[in-house]
């Protein structure tokens, strides 16, 4: 039985922020989903399980072969799909042995992977690459193609543990469906990264890193969420009924407390009245005292118990954070043109991707591009953006500012801080205004610091969005590719927010049905064919 062991696992980042400390949890045998919000920790983790990181102290144990699939793949890489697949080299060999050379290097390189052809084809064809042949360059794939290549080179390896980060990025709905079956009839240890809904409710239990901690959730997604509730329901009754416990010792504590001032006065008058000896009286006065003290300590105590019993409830409760998007005060005129294309066509080894495309935008319009995968969606984008000449056609964009938002997020100086990166996109905001922006966008204190390099895939998201949307001037168009890849689902849930609120014009490509529903599509357009139709 395959499974992950991780013991007092403890990592920090180069500036020494820890991450983990004394982490240990085990994950066995079966489809286990791991959920966290962005920037917890979850491809940090995977990194570490697949031995691409190195903890800081504690130790990763692995069974067998260990698959791992990351969540930023390359693009834009000159290799075959035969190199990606990681089976170049044994073909050769064999067909340097059917042309007659027998040379004993050759069967080395062979071993027993006679039929690794035949295997390689057949999980090409599984995964809906069956018209990609080994020659393709990486270069030439779309988005989804390279994830699915990407889990199609796992898969031929025969791991016993699998991690897949986000495996459904830019995947379209028969890609995910693909996707989905594989993972089903895969029977060893698989741990999932995922905002996707529908791949975790397949999941047999639910791993959440949360505060540094990993606890596990029998069944899928909803389950968890139902729990999650539920918890987190009872938690805030928790915190009421503290809250009123609370008070109610304050108050009686207070109450006892003008007892025993009003019970001293009449003493004193007593004892005065009563012509008793000095030392008599001072006596009973100092009884009277410690009887108050004693029983101002125990209400005391009793509120310091009550004290504790609220933070202990409210440390149950969450305060996860989230975006706070809040986007330009952008204003289109329902009747200007933002945007027009006339007869586009753009041609790529020797194919049309695009053919006879026409396409108008007027005012604050909401467009949703829709599309197989290699369809040309990211090319459509790129060449009204300006970025791809086409072989025929004209492309007319308004004045205003056009913002991009690459599914490949490279958009940004790796080299430069997160705060180096937003100064050079918005060089007229001040620094303290700046540094709001960016906290919004969940980068505080010293996170503006940190290079875009070593951002997971989230932060880098939400760095990108950050100079994006607020690029001067504002943006009157926004080109959004694939926008909700690597957010968790409740900053996914804020820049839905943010886009419905939107008073420019998008266009946004999306395999998520539930975030276009929730953005306000006008309209939806579906590319397919070298053709672009009404969806």
């Amino acid at each position: 039985m395959s499974s992950v062991v991780c013991s007092h696992l403890s990592f920090s980042w180069p500036d020494d922020t820890p991450l983990f400390t004394d982490l240990s949890f085990t994950v066995g045998a079966g489809r286990t989903g791991l959920v966290a919000a962005n920037g917890a920790g979850k491809s940090t983790l995977l990194r570490l399980i697949a031995g691409e990181l190195t903890a800081t102290t504690g130790a990763v144990t692995a069974d067998g072969v260990v698959g791992y699939l990351p969540q930023t793949l390359p693009l834009l890489d000159d290799r075959s799909v035969a190199d990606v697949l990681g089976v170049a080299a044994v073909i050769d060999a064999l067909n340097a042995l059917a042309a007659g050379d027998p040379s004993a290097h050759h069967f080395a390189m062979i071993g027993d992977d006679w039929d690794v052809e035949e295997r390689t084809r057949a999980q090409l064809d599984r995964l809906g690459l069956g018209h990609i042949g080994l020659d393709r360059s990486l270069r030439s794939l779309s988005g989804g193609e390279v994830v699915s290549l990407g889990l199609a080179r796992e898969l031929l390896r025969r791991p016993d543990v699998l991690l897949l980060d986000e495996p459904t990025n830019n995947l379209d709905a028969d890609a995910r469906h693909r996707l989905y079956d594989a993972l089903d009839d895969f029977g060893g240890c698989l741990l999932v990264v995922s905002h996707d809904r529908v791949l975790l409710d397949r999941m047999d239990r639910i791993a959440e890193l949360y505060r540094g901690q990993v606890r596990f959730y029998g069944g899928n997604f909803t389950a968890y969420q139902d729990a999650v509730t539920d918890a987190q329901r009872a938690a805030q009754d928790a915190v009421r009924s503290a809250e009123q416990l609370l008070r109610r010792e304050k108050h009686q504590r207070q109450q006892a407390r003008e007892r025993a001032d009003r019970r001293a006065g009449t003493a004193a008058r007593t004892l005065g009245d009563a012509g008793l000896p000095k030392i008599v009286a001072g006596a009973r006065k100092r009884r009277a005292q410690e009887t108050a003290g004693r029983s101002d300590d125990v209400h005391a105590s009793r509120v310091d118990d009550a004290r504790s019993r609220l933070e202990d409830a409210e440390r149950a409760v969450r305060d996860d954070d989230a975006l706070v998007l809040e986007l330009p005060g952008t204003l289109v005129p329902s009747a200007r043109m933002v945007l027009r294309l006339n007869g586009i066509r753009v041609r790529r080894n020797g194919c049309d991707v695009l053919d006879g495309i026409d396409l108008t935008v007027r005012g604050p319009e909401r467009i949703a591009l829709t599309g197989p995968n290699g369809a040309g969606k990211t090319t459509l984008l790129r060449t009204l953006l300006g970025e791809i000449e086409p072989d025929a056609g004209a492309v007319e964009v308004a004045d205003g500012r056009v913002a991009y938002l690459s599914q490949r997020l490279d958009l940004l100086d790796e080299d430069r801080s997160v705060a180096e990166n937003l100064a050079a996109f918005a060089p007229s905001l001040t620094v303290t205004r700046r540094r709001h922006l960016l906290a919004q966008f969940l980068f505080r204190g010293d996170a503006v610091e940190r290079p875009v390099r070593v951002l997971s895939g989230g932060e880098r998201l939400r760095a990108t969005l950050a100079c994006v949307l607020y690029a001067e001037p504002a943006p009157q168009l926004l080109l959004l590719d694939e926008p909700t890849n690597n957010l968790d689902l409740v900053s996914v849930g804020q820049l839905e927010s943010a886009l419905a609120a939107y008073r420019g014009a998008f266009i946004v490509v999306s395999h998520d049905a539930s975030f276009l529903d929730a953005i306000g599509v006008d309209r939806v357009l579906r590319l397919a064919d070298s053709t672009l139709a009404p969806g």
